[in-house]
């Protein structure tokens, strides 16, 4: 089975992507939680040329991936489950599980730290919420991101299998956690107990900052039980909530590509965004 995996990665990660997003997408169009603010073909079009454009870019500067490293970390016995030799089975829970807390750790990080805060922003800048919301992101945080996930491969020594596994779950749960879609309420609450829920990811993108500095989580939710960042609702609800950033309201800068690719070189550093956590009432 590990063999199969192995041979046939990039068929595997293809498959369960263009699968998920294609039920995804269906689903978001039978019954969307929220009706858009932006034509969907508009948005989509620029969204998902990012999408292509981090996809090549990716492909031009690490063409062996992460794959590639776990494999050339395995065939070294680099990183502390190769040296330790837990067995299969235990490495690749452990790492999946070390792995998910890394991309929450990083996703912490890229709100705390201000230059990191200015590539992010173009994925919390859409103003809406769909499926093609959880690819959005500058190609530079991109990089950034791959080179954390090499980093944390070396040290770690995660088997090969682990990070097909965790690169599947990775864009799956990316394409199901901001999803426009709504599950029934005892569904939610019992999944949200494990697993990160639209509903739940969904506050994070809110235009408030205490909303938007909680629910950092990609697929398990214990992170932000654990750390107290865990918010299980947006104050306004799900349809009345405003998704994207205050100051960047413009649907000609920050849906469309070009706007994209220049939105973090816009304005002046600020505090640190993770800080602004409190919420006045305007009207109070």
């Amino acid at each position: 089975m590990q063999a199969f995996i192995e041979a046939h990665e990039v068929t595997i990660r293809l498959g369960c992507f263009f699968g998920i997003f294609a039920l995804m997408a269906g689903w978001e169009l039978i019954a969307p939680r929220r009706a858009l603010s932006v034509p969907k073909l508009l948005r989509w079009a620029n969204n998902l040329g990012l999408v292509a454009l981090n996809t090549l870019l990716l492909r031009l500067l690490f063409p062996a991936a992460a794959v590639g490293v776990a494999a050339v970390a395995a065939e070294q016995d680099w990183g502390l489950l190769n040296h330790y030799q837990v067995g299969f089975w235990p490495a690749l829970l452990i790492a999946v599980i070390a792995m998910d807390f890394v991309i929450w750790l990083q996703h912490v990080m890229v709100h705390a730290v201000p230059l990191l805060w200015r590539l992010h922003r173009v994925h919390h800048a859409d103003l809406d919420y769909d499926v093609t919301t959880g690819a959005r992101f500058h190609p530079i945080e991109i990089i950034l991101s791959m080179l954390i996930k090499f980093a944390t491969i070396l040290l770690l020594g995660p088997p090969v299998v682990a990070v097909i596994l965790f690169e599947v779950i990775l864009n799956g749960m990316a394409m199901f956690n901001h999803g426009n879609v709504k599950l029934p309420e005892a569904l939610d609450r019992t999944l949200r107990s494990l697993l990160v829920t639209p509903d739940m990811h969904r506050v994070h993108h809110s235009v408030e900052d205490d909303e938007a500095n909680s629910n950092f989580g990609f697929n398990l939710s214990i992170w932000d039980r654990l750390f107290g960042t865990y918010r299980q609702q947006p104050r306004a609800g799900h349809e009345g909530m405003s998704i994207g950033i205050h100051h960047f309201r413009d649907a000609q800068q920050v849906d469309r590509l070009p706007g994209m690719l220049l939105l973090p070189f816009i304005g002046q550093i600020s505090g640190y965004a993770i800080n602004r956590r409190q919420w006045q009432d305007k009207e109070s």
